[in-house]
């Protein structure tokens, strides 16, 4: 939970986001600049070179409001380059590059073109393995409402200590270190976080500590490191004054480590809340979607002195401590007053969003409505049926349609805030559609060990989810995905004979509907084509407005056809 929203709502910490700039029902078009094809296109000077490490490096300066650092890149050469392609670095304004090192030895010339740095690199043989090294410094854009609004953080904790971190889902890891700004090429080999800070705060990373040294000018240097894939805009410093407390989980994969980051006077409450809400968040997210994806790598959660962000095996957390989101119900149901919303769905992320990460930022739906699902999941899980049923009708309020889930392609565009309920309301409509939690519970898990640790695109996800459930189910992706409209399902009942049909849809739109009733199950697959079939006795009943819609995300109209 992740990230890359516009505005907070009543409803939920990430329904909301681009929702609240619009008027329901109008669709936004936007005119994107050159900044948004340099940031959001595989240029040719991106796709010659494989991201395989970044070593990040970094100080804070709290006072001025500015940092100073280097990022180390190791990339493998994927296309051969005989010096006339440059190598497209990224590090957003304010910021500035100082100067490039060559595999440790020669410097490298550099331009900028807005937020794009063109460095001039020798000739590069296909496969070869080299560095180059970024020095970087100058003042930082700050977010101003975070996690909202990106950037890195300077603010203070409830004592007036300082506390810093950054949030950039959407804006970019390049709003802060400089490095290949796209989501389609994380560093296969990890990332390393070393932070020189104040020797009164602490410093935590993703992963885990490598060393903490003591410096001889009052500051310390930690280290942190991951060595699985990691998205950019999930490498993240946390700088506070923490403590820590740790403990060992059995999960579906062995022992995982988890370690709790909080402030200081924190630690009591949060001894005797967040290892509950963890540990049934694991039980639940486990069950569903196969084992956390990152045990190597363990699981953090850590005061943010924002709400929340998915940040791989660090993930933020600001929810002060309460069920909920902030203490109000996302759903209006009651169910979602029963567990920490940022906890559940914020660490839902690391299986889709962190372990299942999307190529282009147009496919984030992937990250928010899988991730928004796992709430449902969870009330499910922990609750029962019924629950899960209730608490995913619920958050449908949230849905505006205001514009389509998915927005242009190549230009960094986020699409609506429907991603999130919307996009659970289709999971859950496909689930019930399916009626064996067998089967879907199978695809859910089979989604994360088919794509574990890779990059995907939407078409990737629909095709398999059509492949296992045995249907092809590309007309209901783009229904829910690319249009607006809300499926009607019309219907009438003579002589005991059903006849119906979709209507307000794309041709071709098949949502299955598997209607429930006296211990039978009618199943039947509507169509833009008025068809007909003979009801069982007792079947008449299965037929109720209230009953279905509640089930998928239609509409449903009783009446002559």
């Amino acid at each position: 939970m992740k990230n890359l929203m516009l505005k907070l709502s009543m409803f939920s910490v990430c329904i909301l986001a681009a929702i609240s700039l619009k008027a329901q029902n109008q669709t936004i078009v936007k005119k994107y600049t050159r900044a948004d094809t340099l940031r959001g296109t595989l240029t040719k000077e991106r796709t010659w070179w494989d991201v395989q490490r970044y070593e990040i490096s970094f100080a804070p300066d709290y006072m001025d409001k500015s940092i100073a650092g280097s990022n180390e890149i190791a990339y493998k050469v994927v296309k051969p380059n005989n010096g006339s392609v440059k190598m497209q670095i990224d590090l957003q304004e304010p910021l500035i590059i100082d100067s490039v090192l060559y595999n440790g030895k020669s410097k490298l010339k550099f331009t900028k073109n807005e937020s794009v740095w063109l460095i001039t690199v020798p000739a590069q043989k296909m496969a070869a393995l080299n560095r180059v090294k970024i020095f970087y410094q100058g003042k930082v854009h700050q977010a101003k409402r975070a996690p909202w609004d990106g950037g890195f953080i300077f603010t203070q904790d409830s004592l007036k200590r300082p506390w810093m971190t950054v949030a950039c889902q959407g804006l970019g890891a390049s709003v802060w270190y400089p490095n290949k700004d796209h989501q389609s090429d994380e560093p296969d080999k990890g990332a390393s976080l070393t932070m020189t800070v104040p020797d009164t705060l602490v410093a935590v990373g993703n992963g885990r500590l490598v060393y903490k040294k003591q410096n001889n000018n009052r500051t310390a240097t930690y280290k942190y490191n991951v060595t699985n894939p990691i998205s950019n805009y999930c490498i993240i410093p946390y700088i506070g004054k923490y403590v820590n407390f740790k403990e060992v989980y059995k999960g579906e994969k062995g022992p995982l480590d988890l370690n709790y980051w909080v402030l200081d006077y924190n630690l009591n409450k949060a001894k005797n809340f967040m290892p509950d809400q963890v540990h049934k968040m694991f039980k639940a997210l486990e069950y569903w979607f196969g084992p956390y994806p990152f045990y190597e790598d363990g699981y953090q959660l850590i005061d943010a002195s924002h709400t929340g962000m998915e940040h791989q095996s660090a993930v933020s957390y600001g929810n002060k401590y309460k069920f909920g989101y902030g203490g109000r119900d996302a759903s209006g149901s009651g169910w979602g007053m029963k567990w920490d919303f940022i906890i559940i769905h914020e660490s839902g992320h690391e299986w889709f969003g962190n372990n299942i990460t999307t190529k282009d930022l147009a496919d984030m739906w992937v990250h928010e409505g899988f991730t928004n699902y796992s709430e449902t999941l969870f009330v499910d899980y922990h609750f029962g049926e019924t629950a899960g049923n209730e608490y995913n009708y619920g958050i449908r309020k949230g849905i505006r349609n205001d514009q389509p889930i998915i927005p242009a392609y190549n230009v960094n565009a986020q699409g609506s805030g429907d991603m999130y309920p919307k996009g659970g309301n289709l999971l859950h409509s496909i689930r019930h559609g399916i009626n064996n939690d067998e089967l879907f519970r199978s695809i859910l898990r089979g989604l994360n060990a088919k794509f574990y640790h890779q990059t995907v695109t939407t078409a990737q996800v629909e095709n398999y989810i059509s492949t296992m459930a045995n249907f092809n189910y590309s007309k209901v992706f783009d229904q829910y995905l690319r249009t607006t409209k809300i499926p009607t399902f019309n219907y009438y009942i003579a002589d005991g004979k059903l006849y119906y049909q979709y209507k307000n849809c794309v041709e071709g739109f098949n949502l299955p509907l598997s209607l429930k009733g006296n211990n039978q199950v009618l199943k039947i697959v509507p169509n833009t084509a008025l068809q007909s079939i003979v009801l069982k006795p007792g079947q008449e009943q299965f037929f109720t407005k209230d009953a279905i819609e509640k089930m998928y995300y239609i509409k449903v109209q009783e009446g002559k056809l």
